[in-house]
């Protein structure tokens, strides 16, 4: 009896586990000189691990080496590349991206983290580094070298 309610239990609880939220998350991108940008939108833990990468704007695999903190956390997940890469960003353009996100992983310790790198100028890893939290939503976070403001809005 005590496995049957157990099994129940953990029938009742799995779909709760498995919900998940729509996330965008919006990058302005100042306006440097050169060509468009480079960038990884990726998810780590609160112990700072790479968890998943959310996007990356920039199709030539060659500059990924630039991204450097996400090219180094991401390097063993053979399928961080499936289905979620686009044109490199322009200067002085919104990037948006939604994506969906398990409810467990909000208020959970996890950060959204952003590389850029940008042609002919310096890379700027972790150029952004905003907590993954309800609090945190719909605030604006400026960036220190190419992005003018990065967005999480959880719908």
């Amino acid at each position: 009896m005590k496995r049957l309610t157990s099994l129940l239990a953990l029938c009742v609880l799995l779909p709760a586990l498995a919900h998940s939220r729509q996330v965008t998350l919006s990058t302005t991108l100042k306006n440097p000189e050169g060509d468009g940008a480079y960038l990884a939108i990726y998810l780590t833990d609160a112990n700072g691990a790479y968890a998943s990468t959310l996007w990356v704007a920039g199709r030539k695999a060659k500059y990924y080496k630039h991204l450097t903190d996400w090219n180094r956390l991401s390097a063993g997940d053979g399928r961080r590349l499936q289905g979620i890469t686009g044109a490199s960003a322009g200067a002085g353009r919104i990037l948006k991206v939604t994506t969906d996100l398990a409810d467990a992983l909000i208020d959970a310790g996890y950060e959204i983290r952003v590389d850029v790198s940008a042609e002919d100028m310096d890379d700027s890893p972790s150029e952004i580094r905003v907590p993954l939290s309800s609090a945190q939503a719909g605030q604006p976070q400026a960036g220190t070298q190419f992005i003018q403001s990065f967005m999480v809005q959880l719908q």
